[in-house]
């Protein structure tokens, strides 16, 4: 069975920081794009971030740069989503996703996306 499933969710106070994971299961992430998507109640989902795992370059939507950075370890076949300086706009339920291929790009359309997560929760509040 292939999926990914993510960790590293919980509560932090404004300010703090944690660490998702993402791990593939039955397949290997490397040579695809992995996504991180966040929804948050009563909102539609939003990519947030993407890295090209052959490339390791990334994209981050607007809101998160300069607070989250995406990292990859191949040997553990599992890819990292850093968030600094949380703020309570960032609570919301993380999800990671993969693509079957590698877009020079990665992209941040979740329908480019093929293998989901169920989801972690990230909840930000003082």
């Amino acid at each position: 069975q292939l999926y990914v499933a993510e960790s590293g969710g919980g509560s932090v106070q404004p300010g703090g920081s944690l660490r998702l994971s993402c791990t593939g299961s039955g397949f290997t992430l490397n040579h695809r794009n992995i996504a991180w998507f966040r929804q948050a109640p009563g909102k539609e989902r939003e990519g947030v971030g993407c890295i090209n795992n052959e490339r390791g370059t990334t994209e981050y939507v607007n809101s998160v740069k300069g607070r989250f950075t995406i990292s990859t370890d191949n040997t553990k076949n599992t890819i990292y989503l850093q968030m600094n300086s949380l703020k309570p706009e960032d609570s919301a339920v993380y999800y990671c996703a993969a693509m079957n291929l590698v877009f020079r790009r990665c992209p941040l359309s979740e329908r480019d996306y093929v293998s989901w997560g169920q989801g972690t929760q990230v909840t930000v509040s003082a």
